[in-house]
């Protein structure tokens, strides 16, 4: 099974667009999103130094763009993709790549998001300077107590030894006078302290502007970096991204994720390499192909090749399915064959290992045939209910 995720905000260095602006439609298809960001992602991408892609306004929207314009260069039809491609994840910004990747939001859409995000944050940002340092090695409950000790926050989880500190430039520089032991500190191109109660302005923001973008369901199991969870609605996952503002990426649940879904191979797209090195570390036996460069495109088409599979997903208006969101013990509820259910309904609840996730019916519809009995263990991504959707439900 194969997994396309999108990197985060710090991936970027300067120039890392340049060979790709040599292949055919490339540089078309930037200019097209710059033009739907308000910024020259071209130039950005190729000339800017790298202070200037440091800021959060323009690093966000140059993230994005890049990944979904590479994208194409793998997948010149798009639709091919859902028959390759057997899930989708984005750490912290990456995630806005993945909704546009999966069909949620549209690249439009997604680049106005995305724009109005990176301003938020950076207004976020500028209240108290802050910053983020990553803590590689050490024993994590003790990276968490030093962490905690200096009144930081653990931004970012993500596995492999890795965890991220953030928090206003006073705390993080004495938490690099005194780093917990056996650790490596090392401060991130960052401008803030994301995924940190110092975000809470910018959830305000972009939770009224989530309110007016229209949404699809995702085409393929889309991971969450709230808890790893598969999530299926797009109108749930676009939630989950505004309150990822403020909150931790577990992007090591993500890629415990992917070990309960059967991944055996990965492709990054730019600015790619971050998550790959993470992902060789933390999922055994993984293949994984980081998009540098156009170089790299023959090796990730041999990837799809021996490693891609159908998404379990279908879009066929004659009935819709539901899927587990984690690993856990499913408990179904009350709903039988032939029941009405309407938008919002509970179908049931996985109990996992960490706590209990509800599954509910987004769209409502009539129950055509239960796929998993009450108390079965599933995997995340599993079908659990096929429903058959309401007249005109799209």
């Amino acid at each position: 099974m194969l997994v396309i995720v999108a990197p985060g905000q710090g991936a970027q260095a300067p120039g890392f667009l340049s060979p790709w602006l040599e292949l055919p439609g490339f540089e078309d298809r930037l200019r097209w999103l710059s033009a739907v960001a308000d910024l020259d992602l071209v130039h950005y991408g190729t000339e800017a130094d790298a202070d200037t892609i440091r800021d959060t306004a323009i690093a966000q929207p140059l993230i994005v763009a890049s990944g979904l314009v590479s994208l194409l260069s793998l997948f010149p039809h798009p639709a091919d993709a859902f028959g390759k491609v057997g899930v989708g994840a984005g750490h912290s910004v990456g995630e806005i790549t993945a909704a546009a990747a999966t069909g949620v939001m549209s690249a439009e859409q997604a680049m106005v998001f995305v724009r109005e995000r990176g301003k938020a944050m950076a207004a976020a940002a500028a209240v108290t300077k802050t910053g983020m340092t990553a803590v590689l090695g050490g024993d994590a409950d003790t990276v968490l107590a030093a962490i905690d000790k200096h009144g930081l926050a653990a931004a970012n989880v993500n596995g492999a030894g890795q965890i991220v500190a953030a928090g206003t430039m006073d705390e993080l520089a004495a938490f690099q006078d005194d780093p917990p032991e056996g650790a490596r500190l090392r401060p991130l191109a960052v401008a803030g302290a994301f995924h940190t109660k110092h975000m809470a302005p910018a959830v305000n923001t972009m939770g009224g502007f989530a309110r007016a973008i229209y949404t699809h369901d995702a085409r393929t199991r889309l991971l969450s970096n709230a808890d790893g969870g598969v999530v299926q609605s797009g109108r749930e996952y676009l939630t989950k991204l505004v309150m990822q503002l403020s909150n931790p990426v577990r992007w090591d649940l993500c890629m415990q994720a992917m070990v309960d879904l059967g991944v055996t191979a990965m492709i990054e797209v730019p600015p790619a390499g971050t998550l790959a090195g993470l992902a060789k570390r933390a999922i055994p036996g993984i293949e994984v192909v980081a998009l540098k460069t156009p170089d790299d495109l023959d090796a990730a088409r041999d990837l799809v090749e021996r490693h891609g599979t159908p998404s379990p997903l279908d879009t066929s208006p004659s009935w819709r399915m539901l899927v587990a969101p984690a690993k856990g013990i499913f408990h179904r509820g009350d709903a039988s064959v032939g029941d009405e259910l309407e938008p919002g309904n509970k179908v049931g609840h996985v109990q996992t290992n960490r706590d209990e996730q509800t599954v509910l019916a987004p769209h409502g519809g009539t129950v055509v045939e239960w796929l998993v009995e009450d108390g079965d263990p599933i995997a995340p991504g599993q079908p659990i209910i096929r429903l058959h959707p309401h007249e005109g439900a799209a």
